[in-house]
């Protein structure tokens, strides 16, 4: 919670040009309380701070430092990070107790923060080139003979990945946009909010004290920053979270307006929860409904962006709900200190907040909303001595249920009351339920309750252009759900609308937001330059058939580790005759004896045979044992076939061959291989494509494999 005090408490120190710094005077700091005792922690300012010289310095010694760096060798820094807070995490939870938040709640903001870390490391080393070019894409032909080709690829955008958070996450809203910025080699200036800033700083102080951080990568304003969009431009990137008015405003900044820096934005969302018409009382969906409903209401002390905050339900089942829940927080929910024993939901994370809080609910009441569930009225709560008693100076709420004569009611559909409060309502039918969600003008996520596929669907598909998430609960997921309310790493969060419109999250895709898509024109040769694929038409070094027609090796590419190995290393084998003798072995061996393989005249009656021809797998398993190299070698194993496709049947008495190119080369930073993915394709003996794939293997480093086997 902030007020403003003459003699400020210690000023929480922002970190700025690898170093930290505070004020040269605390006058006029913001200060700092506990949310849950009111007693002085800390004051905030940047008053004097050089957010110009900031910036500056992530673009030349942040974008400099981290660009040394591979995408993948970025991600494994990550892993690091997340182990060495991992083993931290304590520290911050007897900090994050402080600003109201349970064991849970700091679990979910900690632990979830780290946990974006492991995703995004994991994600990156697994899905990313071991490089700082993303291709996107096939390269098109823009040229008959294939001497010119067009496509695409991402890098890294040349500014800073600016955050401005809110309150509620310090933790997890922090690293979950740093982590996709930091993957791609963006370096973040940090400005979480006042009044939990605290625990951002303790976060940012163990990242900078693990050793870990790439200089100018990572740089925390503690304090106002209202003028940092005055020195952003096109090349940097803005995200925000926290109120839609503040977003507006930031929104109509000259420099995103006309200097284009690129912006995006999570912001006020009313969420709703819809109960499906099967999932009565008694069923397993009305009861993991009313457990998600008490969950988002209580976890933060509703201080989420997810909450649910319009609970839907089919008319006539409206006292049900309400009964329902009132039942559930008065069994399981405990509001008092978080460092209490037994207790399950904390203060809001100010006076301010619960002021803020407490004003809206009383707006919504005006406007025609009745309490059907608990009190505006100062609850007795349980102190950390374990004492039950009121406590002025704790932000402490009751939770609040809210129902509605009026579902039209624009108030419900459009004032948020930022913590422990949500409205039921009731709807007519699937319509009518879809036709009250969108009144939310755009949410960041809804709950779709029910065990009837029918209703899922028309549920989902009829919000789903109105929300950035559905999820969707049942019987099948109550108890392995992530929940209504928890964005995870993997899956987009943000929303239409109200919501903000913005993006983040999303596994890979939110790497490529910090990062610029480029369209490449060039030759083949040009273009697996640029991008470190091969594509056809490109240079090749061949080794096998002499009649290939290209620059020849006498080393078979499997005989080549990767310190040796060369994009565009290639074999290309002689020729194979089919017989029908082979065709009907297969056949009989594998029991595919579909008839285009087996039966002459209903193959001849296909417009896609000749007659009966060879099957597809007997010719990949052919062009296996054409192209292997089979001792021992730096090549470990064969792990898979991408992009398989048949384009020329082959009937018995053609041949086949096949070329291989090694086609990416992807080292693992933390194994003594790497991925080499070679580009395959069989010919017929004219030279006509029979298939084209793409084959995987796992190749060594250093060639350790035939010197053993030759000992």
């Amino acid at each position: 919670m902030t007020t403003q005090t003459e003699q400020p408490a210690a000023l929480v120190p922002s970190y700025v040009q690898d170093a930290w710094w505070t004020p040269a005077s605390g006058d006029g700091a913001a200060l700092v309380l506990d949310a849950n005792t009111g007693e002085r922690l800390a004051a905030v300012s940047a008053d004097g701070l050089d957010l110009g010289a900031m910036v500056h310095h992530a673009r030349t010694v942040g974008q400099r430092e981290l660009g040394a760096l591979t995408l993948h060798e970025r991600a494994l820094r990550l892993k690091e990070l997340a182990q060495y807070l991992n083993g931290r995490r304590d520290e911050l939870y007897e900090i994050s107790y402080k600003t109201g938040a349970t064991k849970i709640d700091s679990m979910i903001d900690v632990d979830g923060g780290i946990g974006v870390l492991f995703t995004f490391s994991s994600k990156g080393r697994r899905e990313l080139p071991n490089s700082n070019v993303i291709v996107d894409g096939a390269a098109e032909p823009l040229s008959r003979d294939g001497s010119f080709l067009g496509g695409h690829i991402y890098t890294r955008i040349p500014g800073v990945a600016a955050q401005i958070n809110a309150f509620n996450f310090p933790v997890w809203g922090m690293l979950e946009k740093f982590a996709p910025a930091f993957v791609a080699g963006v370096p973040t200036i940090v400005k979480p909010a006042t009044p939990t800033g605290y625990l951002t700083e303790a976060v940012v102080r163990l990242m900078v004290e693990s050793g870990l951080l790439p200089a100018g990568s990572l740089q925390l304003i503690s304090g106002s920053a209202r003028t940092l969009l005055d020195v952003l431009d096109y090349r940097d990137l803005l995200s925000f979270t926290g109120s839609a008015s503040t977003a507006n405003s930031l929104k109509s900044h000259p420099n995103v307006i006309d200097g284009g820096v690129r912006f995006t934005a999570e912001t006020d969302s009313l969420n709703a929860a819809i109960l499906g018409p099967d999932a009565v009382e008694g069923t397993p969906e009305f009861d993991a409904f009313i457990k998600s409903v008490v969950t988002e209401m209580t976890v933060k002390a509703g201080q989420k962006c997810t909450a649910i905050r319009r609970t839907i339900v089919p008319a006539g089942l409206e006292q049900a709900v309400v009964d329902a829940i009132g039942a559930r927080i008065s069994q399981r929910v405990v509001v008092g200190d978080p460092r209490a024993e037994g207790v399950t939901m904390g203060a809001l994370a100010s006076l301010e907040q619960l002021r803020d809080v407490r004003g809206a609910v009383e707006a919504m009441l005006a406007a025609g909303g009745e309490l059907a569930y608990g009190t505006l009225d100062a609850p007795v709560v349980r102190t950390a001595a374990g004492a039950e008693e009121v406590v002025d100076a704790g932000a402490f709420m009751s939770p609040l249920v809210l129902t509605w004569d009026d579902v039209e009611n624009e108030s419900v559909h459009s004032r948020e009351a930022f913590g422990p409060v949500t409205s039921v309502i009731g709807y007519a039918d699937l319509d009518d339920a879809v036709r009250l969600a969108a009144k939310g003008a755009g949410s960041l996520v809804a709950t779709v309750c029910t065990n009837d596929p029918e209703a899922a669907r028309a549920l989902t598909v009829g919000i789903a252009g109105h929300h950035g998430r559905v999820h969707v609960l049942n019987r099948e997921t109550a108890r392995s759900s992530t929940g209504h309310g928890s964005p995870v790493p993997h899956l987009v969060h943000g929303g239409p609308g109200r919501a903000g419109g913005g993006e983040e999250l999303g596994g890979i895709r939110s790497v490529k937001h910090h990062m610029q898509r480029t369209a490449v024109q060039g030759s083949p040769n040009m273009l697996t330059a640029l991008t470190g694929v091969w594509h056809a038409g490109a240079d090749r070094i061949v080794a096998g058939a002499e009649e290939f027609g290209a620059e020849a090796s006498n080393t078979h590419p499997f005989r080549k580790s990767l310190a040796e190995l060369r994009i565009g290393d290639a074999f290309a084998s002689g020729l194979r005759e089919v017989t029908l003798e082979d065709i009907t072995a297969f056949a009989q061996e594998t029991g595919d004896t579909f008839y285009a393989h087996t039966d002459a005249a209903a193959a001849e009656a296909n417009p896609f045979f000749p007659g009966i021809v060879a099957h597809g797998y007997l010719l990949v398993s052919w062009a296996a044992g054409l192209f292997v190299e089979p001792a021992p070698g730096p090549v470990l194993a064969n792990y898979g076939l991408e992009n398989l496709r048949f384009i020329t049947p082959v009937p018995a008495g053609d041949s086949i061959r096949v070329t291989l190119t090694a086609k990416q080369i992807t080292p693992r930073v933390t194994d003594e291989y790497g991925e080499v993915r070679w580009d395959a394709v069989i010919n017929n003996q004219d030279g006509e494509i029979v298939a084209t794939y793409d084959v995987l293997t796992l190749v060594e480093k250093e060639d350790t494999t035939y010197a053993d086997w030759a000992k």
